[in-house]
């Protein structure tokens, strides 16, 4: 009897406790969506992400929105200011403009360009071209880059009715903004670099944890970012609203929707369909045919997304039979020619311990002299200081050249297009400025025989690429992107599956020449254009908005 008492008591607790749960679960999950809400109308915007995700469909989960977004910018409410712009003439790229703020902020120990002037859009010229990025990572400012090669020759490559040589084309990178918009921006891009570097180089279990993370953009992930973009609206908010605005940041092109921006395309990254690299409002371009049709599956409408091609810089295209075919007499040439082999570091500095352990794997080739490294340690000190570890560890110390300037770069490749073969089986590219960390890349992938880097915006480039060890789960798919193409290899997790493939390229000249005759090939069929269709796109729109202003 008295067990049987001692029992009910215990069921009624369990139950009492039970109900107490789900009841403060309603009651959150009440107060999480009157949050959501507020924020969707505080401000109200043009952006729907609810709409474009389908509701019914993708449900939001309010308790996770609400804690995340709370996670990412605490308290902060979005600002109805106009941060005033200017612009400067680029220091590395001649004719491309670059904004900023365009008066100091105050206490802030940024110095603005002496030479800029403020940003103004005169309607009796031709539409200016903003492409807007956020240099997070080297991809999202490398793909920014590769659309103003195409932009600042819009009117030379694609004869317009607006064709103009007065077109301006602006670099609108909203970490260049010196204001409590980039601050935030930067809050979050720290986060994410320091948990890549981190997974990358633990591996095991926290690295496949962090790739399965990488791979749950989902609907609330839109959502989240939506929130968030809606406080950067002050970065735009100077620009008419009829200014073609070309995104290659989610978080650019979800502002400038949100302002109420009408030309917005967005530069889809990846080949890996998820919801929050796409944007409602705006015309999303994406890279590869599955791609495009993922996107439709998961219930994109067919007026926001165009299949348009790879992101590549114009000088990278426009040169592809010429290098492609001096590529391949190197590789079939009676005297046996070194493999120059380029080893990029992202943007987050990831991938350390992998890096150096397949530079160690390849010192017996570089001896040989059968290997030529180009490493690129771009503005990373740990890298710089590894690969100068790793080289003294070989043997190699003090046997490598070190270029640490655009110009050093450039120099480097013309030297080597002009039949030249560089000092030392090893040079080493190291900067202290970020441009030159993602440009040379673009430089040196005319003169590398096989570009040997992850599956990332690297993976859709027309030069032979040897896919390493990816980062996030969500990198594997452009990597098959690149196998399919025949201009890039599946990817070698492993340092074993990287040898093997090493082995293929200079034991033989087959599958380098695969390679380049296939970049030939796709080439034909503007696989490669990506970037000039987008502009070509954008400026189409934007003469018919006027042609339709003027019926």
């Amino acid at each position: 009897m008295i067990f049987s008492e001692v029992w009910a008591d215990s069921l009624f607790i369990t139950a009492c406790v039970i109900i107490g749960l789900w009841v403060i679960l309603k009651i959150a999950q009440i107060w999480a969506k009157s949050i959501y809400n507020g924020w969707l109308n505080n401000p109200s915007t043009p952006l729907d992400v609810d709409s474009f995700v389908d509701t019914l469909k993708n449900p939001p989960k309010y308790l996770k929105i609400t804690f995340l977004q709370k996670m990412s910018v605490g308290d902060r409410k979005p600002s109805d200011e106009t941060v005033s712009l200017a612009s400067a003439e680029s220091h590395h790229v001649p004719g491309l403009q670059v904004t900023e703020r365009a008066t100091a902020r105050p206490d802030s120990k940024l110095e603005l360009s002496p030479n800029a002037s403020p940003l103004t859009v005169n309607p009796e010229k031709p539409d200016p071209l903003v492409i807007g990025t956020i240099r997070m990572g080297f991809g999202h400012h490398r793909i920014a880059y590769a659309a103003c090669s195409w932009a600042m020759h819009a009117d030379e490559d694609l004869p317009t009715a607006a064709a103009s040589t007065d077109r301006t084309t602006y670099f609108h990178d909203l970490l260049n903004i010196d204001s409590p918009e980039a601050d935030l921006i930067k809050a979050t891009d720290a986060v994410y670099s320091k948990m890549s570097r981190i997974t990358s180089n633990m591996g095991g279990v926290v690295e496949q944890l962090w790739g399965k993370a990488m791979l749950s953009g989902d609907g609330d992930a839109l959502r989240i970012s939506g929130l968030t973009a809606v406080h950067l609206r002050p970065l735009f908010k100077g620009l008419p609203l009829d200014t073609p605005i070309i995104a290659t940041h989610c978080y650019v092109a979800l502002a400038a929707v949100a302002c109420g921006f009408t030309n917005v395309i967005n530069l889809v990254i990846d080949n890996h369909a998820q919801w929050f690299v796409v944007v409602p409002g705006c015309l999303n371009l994406v890279q590869g045919p599955v791609n495009y049709q993922n996107f439709l599956k998961m219930g994109v409408k067919p007026e926001n997304i165009r299949l348009a091609g790879h992101w590549i810089p114009r000088d990278l295209v426009l040169n592809i039979p010429a290098d492609c075919a001096r590529r391949v007499e190197r590789a079939k040439s009676p005297e046996f020619k070194p493999r120059r082999i380029l080893i990029p570091v992202g943007g987050a500095g990831a991938q350390r311990k992998f890096i150096v352990k397949f530079v160690r794997s390849l010192s017996p080739l570089v001896k040989a002299k059968k290997v030529q490294l180009f490493l690129n340690a771009g503005d990373h000190v740990h890298m710089k200081a590894a690969f100068k570890g790793v080289l003294s560890e070989i043997g190699l110390d003090g046997q490598y050249d070190t270029v640490s300037t655009t110009q050093g770069v450039r120099d480097f490749r013309d030297r080597l297009l002009n039949g030249e073969e560089p000092n030392t089986s090893v040079t080493l590219f190291s900067f202290e400025d970020y441009f030159p960390a993602v440009a040379t890349t673009d430089i040196l992938s005319r003169v590398a025989d096989i570009l040997a880097c992850k599956p990332s915006e690297l993976a859709f480039y027309p030069v032979p690429k040897l896919m390493i060890r990816r980062v996030g789960d969500h990198e594997q798919y452009s990597a098959l992107r690149a196998a399919e193409l025949g201009d890039g290899t599946l990817e070698a997790r492993e340092i074993e599956d990287c040898n093997r493939y090493m082995d293929l390229f200079v034991n033989g000249s087959d599958l380098l020449e695969q390679m380049n005759n296939s970049i030939i090939e796709n080439n034909t069929k503007g696989i490669y254009d990506g970037c000039k269709n987008a502009v070509k796109i954008s400026l189409e729109r934007s003469q018919a908005t006027k042609v339709n202003l003027l019926a």
